[in-house]
């Protein structure tokens, strides 16, 4: 007689959206099917279609950081499920209220707008039964945090650290040595073996990146 695996607690699915290729994650509770978008730039009827597919009832939108490609279209998605936003911290206030104006340099939609909650380090996000930790990470934006699922061993870190590479600090209020700092002590000590879902490209793990990473492995940052 066989039986079934239980369900993991989280499942997320990565949907690419604007022109720029931002991963938006919608994640969500299996036990209660409720979920969350993570970073919804735009391109709204193919999130509200991904929801539907994986008959997910969306109850927050939640962020990482305030730039153009991971937030300019959380607002009207937010007054069209009548969902609150939290996230990212108040250091990105300069980015969430000046989006229409990044929206026009990008040929994006940005709306402006301030969520429902700034994250501090320490806060937790409740989606469904799930519960996300938060870190700041600061240095890619000045506002920037993360998202962790202790159970999952899933981090969504949007563009602290990607596959190979680092947040871009040429932008303003980016600090290189700062996002540096916050990958080797926010991101390296959830665990070598966390998964992480990055803003761009391919998911990888912590080990990976500590071993392979030019930027931030550990031999690139002992040299």
């Amino acid at each position: 007689m066989s039986t079934q695996a239980p369900l993991p607690p989280l499942r997320a699915a990565i949907i690419p959206v604007t022109p720029l290729q931002q991963n938006c994650t919608l994640l969500w509770c299996t036990a209660t099917m409720r979920g969350a978008f993570v970073d919804p730039g735009g391109d709204l009827p193919k999130l509200l279609a991904a929801a539907q597919e994986h008959g997910v009832t969306v109850e927050k939108i939640i962020l990482t950081h305030g730039h153009i490609d991971h937030c300019g279209e959380a607002k009207p998605l937010a007054d069209q499920l009548g969902v609150p936003i939290e996230g990212p911290h108040e250091e990105d206030r300069f980015l969430t209220c000046s989006l229409s104006e990044s929206g026009a340099q990008y040929g994006i939609a940005g709306i402006n707008f301030e969520p429902d909650r700034w994250l501090v380090e320490g806060d937790t996000v409740s989606v469904g039964d799930l519960v996300l930790d938060v870190y700041e990470t600061p240095g890619h934006t000045p506002g920037h945090v993360i998202f962790h699922h202790v159970a999952s061993k899933l981090a969504i870190v949007g563009d602290v650290l990607f596959a190979g590479s680092i947040g871009r600090t040429d932008f303003p209020r980016g600090n290189h040595p700062q996002l540096l700092e916050s990958i080797v002590t926010k991101l390296w000590p959830l665990g070598d073996d966390t998964t992480f879902l990055p803003g761009h490209g391919q998911p990888s793990t912590f080990a990976h990146e500590r071993r392979t990473n030019m930027f931030v492995s550990d031999a690139a940052m002992a040299a």
